[in-house]
């Protein structure tokens, strides 16, 4: 299991980090949403706003019994976010940290015990956030008509003042995979692949997405076997 990261890392924004010891690393091409979004391949295959669940097999201390919802994928690579590894920091701790003041009564903030999520090991020293409606923030990616990915502080702005979209994951890092790199992956059995689920990505507890998102496939976890194929 990955480990959790620690609340002196925060949100906020900054230079990419290093590359990943995982093999889900990203190349200077992965989509960032402060760049336009990349021109879909519609001969590839594309796994957008699918999600993408670690096999048994595999062991990586960061991305084993993870769920990966991928934001944006094409011709130069992927990109996603896992949704169920928290941080021990809380939306509340991030906030002070940034110094956003919240224009409720500290404490109760509807959002402000959330945890901040670990999104992945590139850009670990940045905040991501997933959320829906898509809203009207400066820097984001439409992943469907529904579901955005955003980078700009002015989301966080709008969650400290009360105003967050309905649902909503925060995230530091991402997980990215250069051209070619995820399908590669997946031939090698180390990713189920499924349409994703809203109910999943934002409603689900924590702790019960990754069975959760199993089931989308009609499969028991605990019966699955180390060498399945990928769906």
């Amino acid at each position: 299991m990955a480990k959790h990261l620690t609340s002196k890392q925060t949100l906020q924004s900054g230079r990419a980090s290093g590359a990943s010891k995982s093999s889900a690393t990203s190349s200077s091409n992965v989509a960032n949403a402060d760049d336009s979004s990349l021109m879909q391949d519609s001969d590839a295959l594309n796994l957008t706003d699918h999600f993408l669940i670690a096999m048994p097999s595999m062991l990586d201390p960061i991305f084993g019994g993870t769920v990966i919802y991928i934001c944006e994928h094409n011709a130069k690579g992927a990109m996603g976010l896992v949704i169920n590894k928290p941080t021990d920091l809380t939306l509340s701790g991030l906030f002070d940290r940034i110094d956003l003041k919240l224009e409720i009564i500290p404490g109760s903030h509807p959002k402000g015990k959330d945890p901040v999520m670990f999104g992945g090991p590139v850009q670990d020293d940045r905040g991501f956030v997933l959320h829906a409606p898509i809203g009207g923030f400066s820097s984001t990616l439409k992943v469907t008509d529904q579901i955005a990915f955003t980078t700009s502080r002015d989301i966080l702005e709008a969650v400290a003042a009360g105003e967050a979209p309905e649902r909503l994951l925060v995230s530091i890092g991402y997980a990215g995979w250069s051209a070619g790199q995820l399908e590669q992956e997946i031939s090698a059995n180390g990713w189920l692949t499924v349409p994703a689920d809203m109910r999943i990505l934002f409603d689900v507890p924590l702790e019960e997405r990754f069975f959760e998102a199993m089931k989308l496939l009609g499969i028991d976890p605990i019966m699955l076997s180390s060498e399945a194929g990928h769906a």
